[in-house]
């Protein structure tokens, strides 16, 4: 076996129990809602959501900071695809109240969705409730714009019903 081949070898497992021993306080969100387009015309439908939340950066007493990254799609065709940091602030009795800010790309399915250009940063506020075995139910409301940074800034706003699956 080659001094390359070694390398290759010896990289690849290092990766692998990189990523392995990352995979705690990590989570699964599956969401599921309506998208309403602000723009006359534009078509509204039925949005499918993953989001992946990493471990936590920060983590205090009441609220914690991780990274984050999600692909949400709606009947319409429309997608998007954005990463960037969510917040969770910890109540009483496992109830939590999330918000996200996550820049990306989206990409219209029909030309009256279009929201004016191909980079929006979506917004979202949540509140949810963590069950015994870690799972948790949220109810979100999102919104993604281009901040003007194009000329036209419609918007979407979203409502989604999301489960929370832990992978500890």
């Amino acid at each position: 076996m080659g001094k390359e081949m070694k390398n290759r070898i010896a990289l690849s497992a290092a990766l692998s129990v990189a990523l392995a021993s990352s995979a705690f306080s990590q989570e699964i969100v599956l969401g599921a809602g309506y998208s309403d387009y602000s723009r006359h015309g534009a078509e509204d439908g039925v949005i499918l959501s993953m989001e992946y939340i990493h471990r936590p950066f920060y983590e205090g007493r009441v609220f914690s900071a991780q990274l984050a990254g999600a692909i949400e799609l709606v009947e319409t065709g429309d997608a998007f695809l954005g990463g960037g940091v969510r917040g969770k602030w910890d109540l009483q009795q496992d109830w939590f109240i999330e918000a996200s800010v996550l820049p990306g790309a989206y990409i219209e399915g029909t030309a009256l969705n279009d929201l004016g250009s191909t980079f929006e940063i979506r917004s979202q506020l949540a509140v949810g409730k963590r069950f015994k075995s870690g799972k948790a139910l949220s109810l979100a409301l999102s919104h993604k714009s281009n901040a003007s940074t194009a000329d036209i800034n419609p918007g979407v706003n979203a409502l989604t019903l999301r489960w929370h699956i832990p992978l500890d």
